[in-house]
């Protein structure tokens, strides 16, 4: 061993910078050896030094570490591990195979990877991935501290780093479209928008060649570094570039009063099945990371994409915690959403506990008490759990939220009762006692889907452009064309797309339960009738800026409807709302139909009206929902003799008057309203004159 090299500590996990040099340490049960190996940043191709770990000197227990002295931050590295490659007893070690740090802080050799390499035989260090060894603490963040908004003062925006600016008409220089610095420069559009959250699709390092030939992952759901910011949305090149300019739109974030949730995928890896590439936890301790079935050549798939982690083990289940704690104590997020959650409360064999370890450390975790955590809580083999996720702390995707306001709004039958409960918070399915109505995550349409414009605008989806025949991508859309398939149609189909995306709208922030916007759905993004788009890093995906001015007028409306919910306390309450038919001081909710006080639930019944009252804050707005196809009359609530309704929202209207600010909504004096054909009207008490 050279004099030069210490036999270093196990712990912490991945690289850590001192003084005087770095600590290296990796977790291998089974491995037989490790080389480390370090790269100069001007050819990853080779390495410029290799380091053959003893197991007498560098090994305790399950952990493989040595120092180095001299080593900086910005020394670029990677592993090669010794073993067996045993498939039949859950072994896939391959020296051949150079392999990334599962704590590494950054990645480099993005432009030089190629996926092939890490699957077929032979060595592939040419063109495999590298950590980098990253320290932290040099980073001014000026003060910056967690904003923590409470859910019932929240509004999130899931968005696409890279498709948010990546398009042309974003106006941006190309090296900073589709980048952390371009997300910064549209902080201000982010701003007049109102919302207070960005909810970011996968920016943990990803494998963008993880997809079908000639496409690329854009979504980024196919994880392989859990503490690195992906590469690719850094406008700077250099080894920091990424860690750093993420921090930079992270603090800059903040400062607009905009917190910052991750979507994170502890669920699966880019390694794929048994066919798939070794890139790192598969060659470092496959049996670990990974659940095995029964014949330990294959991997169980509940996550639908070849491989599931298996989060219950202590090694896995602490290196998911690590990265949490990571991301909010050196990276300053806000929250997480845990995509296809369920899978974290599986066992190692694959059995769902009653008391996942995993998921009950997220809960206690002290660094995360201060932050959201968001379960999308069910899996791709079938496991459901909205409504009955583990734990007080967790909000949730609704997912009948989404499906039962598409169906009522496309006028499907049997459906109001059910979507009554949705407006109020949905207390038939989370029943928890004293359980926030705000944990619930309220969304018409995600990245995972149509968008808006186009959930108006196909009766079906088109997908052939992902390769796979168009059997990708779910059937159950519950749209509605409005009577002509695709973008171009008459006029009259025009101005029902319109007044159904606002209706759409409306539903959306008039109900109670934390709300959640899909990018370019407030400017019509479409995706031209592709509903999973997850490998098309293109036009299709992006954010068109050019609709910003097109689509002014939704833009205005959606931004009114923010506003307007944010000045109200009846949409900030953190308990439900008392359901009655008389007065009560306290917040409440009134059900009507056409006629005060009698709602129609019947199979057939395509109307609703409601009215939420505050009387402290002197708070009263009544709502009227008709997706039927014909105007109908609502009766309007009594008022006191010195207060009048004043018409905020009716969807028939023509802009600009079909959303008005309260001090210039126009009065409305009769005791009866016509609501036009599928249409949405809000009306909110205000004293005269």
């Amino acid at each position: 061993m050279s004099p030069k090299v210490l036999p270093g500590q196990s712990y912490p996990l991945g690289a850590t910078v001192y003084a005087v040099g770095v600590n290296f340490c990796l977790y291998s049960k089974h491995a037989t050896g490790i080389d480390l190996l370090l790269f100069e940043a001007d050819d990853l191709t080779e390495p410029s030094r290799v380091i053959a770990l003893d197991p007498l000197w560098n090994r305790t227990f399950y952990y493989w570490h040595l120092f180095v002295p001299g080593l900086k931050s910005g020394q670029i590295y990677a592993y090669r591990v010794h073993g067996p490659f045993d498939p039949a007893r859950g072994h896939r070690f391959d020296a051949t195979k150079v392999l990334l740090d599962p704590y590494a802080r950054a990645v480099v050799g993005d432009d030089i990877y190629d996926r092939s390499r890490a699957i077929g035989p032979g060595d592939n260090c040419a063109t495999a991935l590298k950590g980098v060894v990253v320290d932290t603490r040099n980073y001014d963040w000026q003060g910056d501290r967690p904003l923590h908004i409470p859910y019932s003062s929240s509004v999130i925006y899931e968005m696409h780093v890279g498709g948010f600016t990546h398009h042309p008409s974003s106006g941006l220089p190309d090296e900073q479209r589709g980048t952390y610095a371009g997300l910064i420069e549209k902080i201000p559009y982010l701003q007049e928008l109102g919302i207070t959250a960005v909810e970011l699709l996968p920016i943990h390092q990803f494998d963008a060649q993880d997809a079908m030939p000639g496409r690329d992952n854009y979504w980024g759901y196919s994880t392989l570094g859990f503490f690195a910011p992906h590469r690719a949305y850094s406008s700077r090149k250099d080894p920091l570039g990424p860690v750093n300019e993420f921090r930079d739109m992270v603090k800059a974030l903040h400062r607009a009063g905009i917190e910052v949730i991750l979507d994170v995928v502890f669920n699966h890896s880019a390694e794929g099945n048994h066919e798939g590439p070794t890139l790192s936890f598969k060659g470092i301790d496959n049996e670990t990371y990974y659940m095995l079935e029964d014949n330990p050549i294959y991997y169980s798939n509940y996550s639908g994409c070849g491989n599931t982690l298996s989060p219950n083990h202590a090694v896995v289940g602490r290196m998911i915690l690590d990265s949490l704690r990571y991301w909010v104590s050196e990276m300053h997020v806000d929250g997480f959403r845990f995509d296809l959650a369920s899978v974290m409360s599986r066992d190692m064999a694959g059995n769902p506990l009653e008391d996942p370890p995993i998921l009950w450390n997220i809960e206690s975790e002290p660094i995360l008490a201060g932050t959201k955590i968001i379960a999308e809580a069910w899996d791709a083999a079938g496991l459901y759990q909205v409504g009955s996720f583990i734990g007080d702390r967790f909000a949730e995707w609704n997912g009948p939220y989404r499906d039962h306001v598409r169906q009522f709004i496309k006028g499907d039958e049997g459906v109001v009762p059910d979507l009554a409960a949705r407006l109020l918070g949905s207390p038939d399915i989370y029943q928890k006692p004293n359980r926030e109505p705000n944990r619930s995550i309220h969304f018409v349409t995600c990245h995972d889907g149509f968008t808006l414009n186009d959930l108006v605008s196909y009766d079906h989806k088109y997908n052939e452009a992902n390769g796979e025949h168009n059997r990708d991508g779910t059937d159950a859309n519950y749209s509605w064309n409005c009577g002509v398939e695709g973008l171009t149609a008459p006029p009259e189909v025009e101005q029902l797309r319109q007044r159904q995306i606002k209706n759409f709208l409306t539903l959306l922030f008039m109900s109670q339960g934390t709300p959640m916007l899909l990018m370019g759905d407030e400017v019509r993004r479409t995706q031209r009738g592709n509903n999973n788009a997850y490998c098309q890093d293109n036009d299709l995906s992006w954010f068109n800026w050019d609709a910003v001015e097109k689509e002014q007028p939704l833009l205005r409306f959606t931004q009114g409807l923010i506003h307007f919910i944010q000045n109200l306390k009846v949409f900030q309450l953190q308990h439900l709302l008392r359901v009655t038919t008389t007065w009560h001081y306290e917040p409440h909710i009134v059900w009507h139909g056409t006629t005060l006080n009698q709602p129609d639930w019947s199979e057939h019944s395509r109307t609703l009206a409601f009215t939420l009252r505050y009387p402290d804050a002197k708070e009263q707005i009544h709502v009227m929902l008709n997706a039927y196809w014909e105007a109908l009359m609502f009766d309007l609530p009594g008022l006191g003799p010195h207060d009048r309704w004043h018409r905020i929202v009716d969807t028939a209207v023509p802009p600009p008057r079909d959303f008005c600010y309260p001090e210039e909504a126009p009065v409305f004096e009769s005791d009866r309203y016509p609501v036009g054909p599928r249409s949405t009207v809000v009306l909110m008490s205000r004293p005269q004159g």
